[in-house]
């Protein structure tokens, strides 16, 4: 059975335009540990630091809470992880939409089924999902609909911000991982199968990453949808998901697992700097 081992460097540093006198923020960059992904160790640094507590959330990620109550200008975090990926087993086959659609599956998974202002899809976009309804099986459904999401948006940084909507990726017919995740989580949502976002790591080169090589990385979000089990889909890249994608959580949408949010008693963010690497390792 294959797998791969990678050492993930995330660092941030926000720098202030002026000094800060204190600070409360939340952090999920510690990868998950489930079947498949093993988190053999990790390592957060933050400067300056007053104190901290790790906790699971609701969506079962790992969730660093932390406040910086000494003055400064600048805010350093580095998230270290070692991570081990490996191939399941083939998993059995997919469960039709009976399932999908029994009542009790509608009731344990309503969260997964419900709209969120990310995730509500435009007319349009709703109706494109409607037609593959008819598809033989959810999840055939659900490839069919990545497919087209891939082919009408075009994959381009800075034309929506990070609170953008489904309706505005639509309307822009482009945006980066997390619009074409949110798009096809409203899409599969309006058609009643069950589906959630997944924040994660993913190397910045296509190419197999050799024994020993460091990337660069990136922050990276696909999608998974519920058909007897979890099916993960990456609607960006289409291809499969696999052993260079590393889980840092799942929800609803991005608002559940942002990797940095919290507040500051202070002037305004100056300037942000933000580094990924992966290492192999083994």
């Amino acid at each position: 059975m294959s797998s791969r081992r990678h050492r993930i460097v995330h660092r941030t540093t926000m720098r202030y335009d002026g000094e800060v006198t204190a600070a409360h923020n939340e952090l999920r960059m510690i990868p998950v540990r489930e079947p498949g992904q093993t988190t053999l160790e990790t390592r957060v640094r933050v400067r300056p630091l007053t104190w901290s507590n790790v906790y699971e959330d609701h969506w079962g990620t790992q969730v660093m809470s932390m406040e910086s109550q000494t003055p400064h200008e600048v805010l350093e975090i580095e998230a270290t992880s070692t991570v081990e990926r490996t191939e399941l087993p083939v998993e059995v086959d997919a469960a039709g939409w009976d399932v999908v659609r029994d009542e009790r599956t509608r009731d344990r998974l309503s969260e997964f089924l419900a709209q969120t202002p990310r995730t509500d899809p435009p007319e349009e976009v709703a109706a494109m999902a409607q037609e593959l309804a008819d598809e033989p099986t959810p999840r055939a459904a659900a490839q069919a609909l990545v497919a087209r999401v891939h082919e009408v948006l075009s994959y381009e940084r800075g034309i929506t911000g990070w609170q953008a909507t489904a309706a505005e990726v639509w309307e822009r017919r482009g945006g980066v991982c997390q619009d074409f995740a949110h798009l096809t989580l409203g899409a599969l949502r309006s058609i009643g199968i069950p589906a959630r976002y997944v924040s994660g790591y993913l190397t910045a080169d296509d190419a197999p990453l050799e024994r020993g090589a460091s990337v660069l990385a990136r922050n990276h979000a696909w999608i998974e949808l519920w058909d007897g089990g979890w099916h993960p889909l990456d609607p960006t890249n289409v291809g499969p998901v696999g052993l260079d994608h590393v889980v840092i959580g799942r929800g609803r949408d991005y608002d559940d697992v942002s990797p940095f949010r919290g507040m500051f008693v202070g002037p305004s963010v100056a300037d942000l700097d933000l580094e990924i690497t992966f290492t192999r390792i083994g």
